[in-house]
């Protein structure tokens, strides 16, 4: 499967952006995905995920209630739904996906990456 992520850009403290991450090549819905970040000087870290069906799903701790994951399949794309951004949400965000039946979280699970999308919060 390939992944391209898009959505990202510049917003300002407490606005929103919907990231998308488009598959092809592959049967999407064998795939559990997820989204990870990393900011300048940091390591990738975990933001969010879903089952292939995208009914489990799982939340950085500190991020769970700001963001939301969601996919539809019939689409091929897998969004994540940022709200009240703050400038510490700057980072490129990658999706990544892997045929699991579970939900990952952790980055070395997955085979199959995004080239990732820049988003930057402004205060």
């Amino acid at each position: 499967v390939q992944l391209q992520a898009s959505g990202g850009g510049l917003v300002q403290t407490g606005g929103s952006l919907r990231l998308a991450c488009a598959a092809s090549k592959g049967t999407f819905s064998n795939y559990a995905v997820g989204w990870f970040r990393q900011a300048p000087g940091k390591e990738r870290e975990f933001v969010a995920a879903c089952s292939r069906s995208g009914e489990e799903t799982d939340y950085e701790h500190s991020l769970k209630g700001r963001f939301t994951i969601s996919r539809d399949n019939a689409k091929n794309t897998v969004y994540l739904l940022m709200n009240n951004l703050k400038p510490e949400d700057t980072a490129v965000y990658y999706c990544a996906a892997q045929q699991m039946s579970y939900v990952g979280v952790v980055a070395a699970r997955y085979d199959f990456w995004g080239r990732g999308t820049q988003v930057t919060v402004s205060s």
